[in-house]
């Protein structure tokens, strides 16, 4: 009650003041999930160096990541967003200092949803991505709304983090991302509200939901039937190889010795149509005959924290419910947000509330 007292106060005043900042960071509560002993990653790590001594394969992982499931009583068909979200948060929290100064007020801890979804209104009143904004009418509190992508790296950017968002997609409808992807071309990039994109999970949730009215659209991708109707078997790895050079980036280097390495990157949030889960790594093993296959290693909200643990423990089963190959990936359009090091501050800080996105063909 007392939180809903000063969000009022506070939505009520127009704009966004300290005393109202203040309030939140003092009333704002933890986040409860299942806390695994010892971590989700190092497990895994154990599970693919036991793995390698019976292939040859290179696995590069993220650094310490909580898995946040979705709860059947709480979130469960519209907060796999939020999830991800406190995933990528937990690993900023535990591995870089910038980060822990100025997320959440310096609390230490990954919120809860309510108030994730009060920090990201904070985030819109101070200026960030308008056309979310205004779609949302600045206010998610309370909701139930699907958020995606561009939601994600808002929240982040509102703290000066460097949040960046990548689109995959087919050709013809580049029109239809963030922006057109002409900076690498020296070219003008487009606006956000270059096309009607407007909040939810950009232009795929919102796009669905005056089809699919009712339906829960947060379901895992290995549930799902391929919608990728041109069937083009080398599109998926133009977001697999962007995927391994990101996590392999900074001159990284691997031993012979060293199957599985531990990488400064922070995982990637991964969106597709319907839903959208956290990538903490990638593995590539190399065929006898020469090619190379990938698996994406990924944390779903959807999935339980206890069973992952028990898969991982006892190296059963844990295959099943993380690793992604190549030839799951069927949706036509995918969109990724990662985090650069370092904080912004004055004119770049003012420059990141106006959300671009890279472009790749598939």
């Amino acid at each position: 009650m007392e939180l809903g007292n000063q969000i009022q106060i506070a939505s009520s005043s127009g704009s966004t003041d300290v005393v109202s900042i203040s309030s939140l960071i003092g009333l704002q509560t933890r986040s409860n999930f299942y806390h695994v002993k010892d971590g989700l990653i190092s497990l895994l790590r154990n599970c693919l160096e036991l793995e390698a001594r019976h292939n040859s394969s290179v696995t590069i992982l993220s650094g310490h990541v909580d898995h946040f499931q979705s709860l059947p009583s709480v979130d469960v068909g519209w907060g796999c967003g939020w999830r991800n979200i406190q995933m990528l948060s937990s690993h900023l929290l535990a591995h870089r200092k910038e980060a822990r100064k100025v997320l959440f007020g310096e609390s230490g801890f990954v919120p809860d949803i309510a108030f994730l979804q009060r920090w990201l209104e904070i985030a819109w009143e101070s200026g960030f991505d308008p056309p979310g904004a205004q779609h949302f009418n600045c206010k998610i509190y309370g909701t139930n709304h699907r958020i995606g992508t561009t939601e994600c790296a808002s929240l982040f950017r509102s703290f000066g983090l460097r949040a960046r968002v990548v689109d995959f997609g087919p050709k013809e409808s580049e029109l239809l991302y963030l922006s057109v992807p002409g900076s690498t071309l020296g070219q003008p990039v487009k606006q956000r509200n270059a096309v009607r994109v407007s909040g939810p999970m950009d232009k795929y949730v919102h796009r669905q939901q005056g089809l699919n009215k009712g339906r829960h659209f947060c379901h895992s991708l290995h549930n799902g039937k391929s919608d990728n109707s041109k069937g083009k078997s080398e599109g998926p790895q133009v977001l697999i190889d962007w995927v391994w050079n990101y996590f392999s980036d900074k001159g990284l280097t691997i031993s012979g010795s060293s199957q599985v390495v531990v990488s400064d990157r922070a995982p990637l949030y991964f969106q597709h149509d319907g839903h959208s889960r956290t990538i903490i790594g990638i593995q590539v093993k190399y065929q006898k005959n020469g090619t190379n296959q990938f698996n994406l290693l990924i944390l779903d909200p959807s999935d339980g924290t206890v069973a992952l643990e028990r898969s991982l423990k006892t190296t059963v089963g844990w295959q099943k419910l993380i690793k992604r190959g190549v030839h799951t990936l069927k949706k036509p359009q995918y969109q990724l947000c990662y985090i650069d090091p370092g904080i912004a501050s004055g004119e770049e800080l003012n420059e990141l509330k106006t959300i671009n996105s890279i472009f790749f063909e598939l």
